[in-house]
């Protein structure tokens, strides 16, 4: 069995999410008075969505590397970063990694080439939704992302910033969101919906309107437990 190494803390209420799906998948898969052994780094939030929010990619992948670097030192035999947004210098950190790590958008990728859909759509931050770091994983098996147009994107951003990143989930807020993705339906006949930030799924816990949401942490916990195991 390896030990799991988990880069968290942003935002903090996702990473506890995916301990409890790694406990639940991996008791599912072995017993329920077991446990993995899973080691967190979980990194200061605001210092990080600081260095997103001006762009400095170059002192993101040095922050995560760090990171990466930490866990393998305190034992974790391989590391996933517990959120969408960092994974724009995903490639950059896990060639200078001495560890393997798990991609979330590989995995989330994999999840709906099986199911021969063509065409998602993709929630996120605006980095994560203005950027093609899902597209160039995408692209290579003929899928087709649709993202939300500037001011969706501007509602979910504010969404996920001012409310989801604190555990604060509001009636009102799903609903706005729901109102965006039947939208999309229409507009880009998506075939599913990627909830291309690890808070998403905090308050859309459920498929709608005939499509499935795809729920980018439970997929990267999933790929984490199965990987464990191997």
């Amino acid at each position: 069995m390896k030990k799991i190494g988990i880069i968290g803390g942003l935002g903090p209420e996702s990473t506890i999410d995916y301990y409890r799906l790694i406990l639940d998948l991996y008791r599912k898969e072995k017993t329920e008075k077991e446990g993995p052994e899973i080691i967190i780094y979980s990194l200061n939030f605001n210092k990080v969505f600081r260095i997103m929010e001006t762009m400095r990619w170059d002192k993101l992948k040095d922050l995560l590397v760090d990171a990466v670097k930490s866990i393998s030192k305190a034992g974790a035999d391989f590391a996933l970063i517990a959120s969408n947004t960092p994974h724009i210098v995903f490639e950059q950190v896990k060639a200078l990694s001495p560890i393997p790590m798990l991609s979330i958008v590989e995995e989330t990728c994999k999840v709906i080439e099986c199911l021969s859909l063509k065409k998602v759509g993709l929630f996120g931050t605006q980095i994560t939704m203005q950027s093609d770091y899902y597209q160039k994983v995408f692209e290579r098996y003929s899928i087709t992302i649709a993202v939300p147009k500037k001011h969706e994107q501007e509602y979910i951003h504010k969404k996920i910033t001012t409310e989801l990143l604190f555990g604060k989930i509001l009636e009102e807020t799903r609903k706005g969101l729901l109102s965006i993705v039947e939208k999309m339906i229409e507009r880009n006949s998506i075939q599913g919906l990627i909830l291309g930030c690890t808070e998403i799924p905090l308050i859309l816990t459920k498929d709608d309107f005939g499509i499935t949401f795809f729920n980018t942490s439970k997929i990267h916990a999933e790929s984490a437990v199965k990987y464990c195991l191997s």
